[in-house]
């Protein structure tokens, strides 16, 4: 996600007639802003998705509370984000190659401060690329910290969990971004740098491993192990509404993160992402249906749903250096690595009630390494990494060769990087709050249900009428 270098100008505000190439850079810089602020509009509406899913995996009693954690994500990760997430991740200074000077994250930018520059002659006020790029990855920063909330549900406190929320928006996820897209060490660790385009491992893993330490520290809800038939889902409708709609936002995810649509070569590059995206969430989805259907002779909805979603987050980092045909390969795989995730997780008896970390975090690691893996330069001699459809050359132009296996190498230092990161720093907030007992919800309104013990109505589905009630649950 190649963000500050990206976008064109801004064109002249002042009303002055534009001419010739003013005039094309103005309307290039327009059709830049406008791609990002649609595709950030789809990105936030994943919101929807995410509570939908996390709602109907889990029971009806703690439904309102879920809802609550995915609203205060969104609105406690703006303020998150606005306060000092942008400048810790795209803030400068920077050096005179444009990557941060201490290589860790920024200190530019907080508050929006300079993202409109005012001339003191003359008082006018300029804008700045920062006001639309800092509404589009706010978007991905929110994904980020909703992910988390599924892990640790029907068990964790509202208030510990704004802390939480809080901490990731405006620190340990602005961190990993400061490492990557924001020109970070890992974008120059090597020769060529890691390869994320859409964030598998910036943004799902990181919340995939924060939902994982969560769950870890919050331990399982009561009764989990010993009468697991009681915390099946209780509205497959709104798992599969919710993964409907987070498969339709992707687009703005991944499309989006081209960054610009003024030229050509940026459509091209969008079409070919949206074709990956496609392929892989099909593919991710069938993958784990028939692979369930063949242990249990049954169909497993919700495991499709789920496999729809690892591909989705499996194809997230290679979607823009892969062909259609990787993407199916890295799609089924990832279907496979979230099958195995998941049964892994719940062989440890660690309570993850949407497989959140299956899902992102071990689909998300995959897709950081397949986008390495599967990359489409020639062989694996030649590799291509930002570079799009042009592989990276040497001096005199020509294809460097022997960098697949840097390809490789600054891809696992960036999943090693961001898990251990992600582990630590939420260890760091969790920890504290278990001992304080501000993150663990008592025995007795987990029986009782966060909705009936702390919400006002007491049930989510308390005021519809009864055949509803039925449709909602079945």
């Amino acid at each position: 996600m190649d963000l500050l270098r990206s976008l064109a100008p801004l064109g002249r505000l002042d009303g002055r007639k534009l001419q010739g190439s003013e005039s094309v850079e103005s309307l290039q810089g327009a059709m830049n802003h406008a791609w990002l602020i649609l595709c950030g509009a789809l990105v936030m509406f994943m919101q929807a998705g995410f509570a939908m899913v996390e709602s109907g995996c889990c029971r009806a009693k703690n439904v309102q509370n879920i809802l609550l954690k995915n609203l205060t994500d969104v609105c406690v990760g703006t303020l998150g984000w606005w306060l000092c997430g942008w400048a810790f991740a795209y803030g400068g200074p920077m050096d005179d190659d444009g990557f941060k000077q201490n290589r860790f994250m920024g200190s530019e930018g907080a508050m929006g401060k300079d993202f409109l520059i005012r001339d003191d002659a003359t008082g006018q006020l300029q804008p700045t690329t920062n006001i639309v790029n800092w509404f589009f990855q706010w978007a991905f920063c929110s994904a980020a910290a909703t992910i988390v909330s599924g892990g640790v549900a029907e068990r964790v406190n509202f208030p510990g969990y704004c802390i939480f929320s809080f901490m990731m928006t405006a620190f340990i996820y602005p961190v990993c971004v400061g490492w990557t897209w924001g020109y970070g060490w890992l974008a120059d660790v090597n020769s060529v740098g890691y390869m994320d385009f859409a964030g598998s491992g910036i943004v799902h893993m990181a919340g995939g491993v924060g939902a994982l330490t969560g769950a870890i520290w919050a331990g399982p809800r009561k009764g989990r192990w010993e009468n697991p038939e009681e915390f099946d889902p209780h509205s497959l409708p709104l798992i599969i509404l919710g993964t409907f709609i987070l498969w339709f936002g992707w687009y703005g995810f991944n499309c989006g993160s081209t960054l610009g649509m003024a030229t050509i070569e940026r459509g091209f590059m969008a079409a070919q992402v949206a074709m990956n995206t496609t392929i892989a969430a099909a593919t991710g989805g069938l993958t784990v249906f028939i692979l369930r259907f063949g242990i249990t002779k049954k169909y497993d909805i919700g495991g499709f749903c789920n496999g729809i979603l690892a591909g989705l987050v499996s194809i997230t980092a290679g979607c823009g250096n892969v062909e259609c045909g990787s993407a199916f390969v890295i799609a089924l795989l990832g279907g496979l690595f979230y099958e195995a995730g998941s049964r892994l997780i719940k062989k440890l008896k660690i309570d993850d009630p949407v497989d959140a970390f299956a899902v992102h975090g071990v689909a998300g690691a995959w897709g950081v390494m397949a986008a390495a893996l599967f990359d489409w330069g020639k062989d694996f001699d030649h590799y291509h990494g930002w570079s799009g459809f042009s592989c990276i050359t040497a001096e005199d132009g020509s294809c460097k060769t022997g960098l697949g296996g840097e390809g490789v190498a600054a891809n696992l230092a960036e999943v090693v990087a961001i898990t251990a990161w992600v582990a630590v720093c939420s260890s760091l907030i969790f920890g504290p709050l278990r001992a304080v007992g501000w993150l663990r919800a008592s025995d007795d309104v987990q029986d009782e249900g966060f909705d009936q013990a702390k919400h006002s109505p007491s049930k989510a589905y308390g005021n519809i009428p009864e055949t509803t009630k039925v449709i909602l649950s079945a």
